[in-house]
């Protein structure tokens, strides 16, 4: 069992084998929030890369209050949403009141679950406006005006945007649910 707090402590007194021993353990859990963010894994990895700097430049700035790994967390969702506006645009943008979101109350999903790499890359096949609010909402728990802010945009944007994602991550999951039932049978 790792004693988060020495390395930390030896990470503040710029241990490089605390460095690295905190990289090894924590590399896992972040990338797995940079490829949420990210089109592809050499993106993440870029991502994974300079948030990581961004940790061991900042460790100074945790004061022991707190989870250090919700701080880290939180850098490195910050760099990624940071990567995001410097190498992209966003795209299909639109108003709230152009959306209504369908009623699926109804729909009776069938018996089968789905793998976290199913649900990943349904995740990851939206488009980056879409995936990037929908992971700062539905994962990372930010309020709409929190990300429209973080993002630049408008709170409407980032409401419809979410509405949208949520509505295709649906239809997806409805076609893999289809194609699962057809393979059982």
């Amino acid at each position: 069992m790792i004693d988060l707090h020495q390395i930390v402590k030896k990470c503040k007194a710029y241990d490089k084998k605390a460095q690295k021993e905190l990289y090894d353990v924590y590399s896992p859990v972040l990338f797995g929030i940079c490829l949420r963010y990210s089109k592809s894994e050499a993106e993440a990895e870029d991502v994974l890369q300079e948030g990581f700097v961004k940790i061991l430049t900042k460790i100074n700035d945790f004061k022991d209050i707190g989870s250090f790994e919700g701080w880290m967390k939180r850098i490195i969702v910050n760099t990624a949403i940071s990567f995001y506006h410097k190498n992209k645009k966003y795209n299909e943008t639109y108003d709230i009141d152009e959306i209504t979101e369908k009623n699926t109350e109804n729909y009776v999903w069938g018996n089968e679950d789905f793998t976290k790499e199913e649900l990943l890359k349904v995740i990851n096949d939206l488009p980056e406006g879409y995936r990037v609010i929908f992971n700062m909402y539905a994962i990372e728990g930010y309020k709409h005006k929190e990300i429209a802010e973080k993002l630049n945009i408008s709170h409407n944007t980032s409401k419809s945007q979410y509405l949208r994602a949520k509505e295709r991550i649906r239809e997806k999951l409805e076609q893999l649910s289809k194609i699962k039932i057809k393979n059982v049978k």
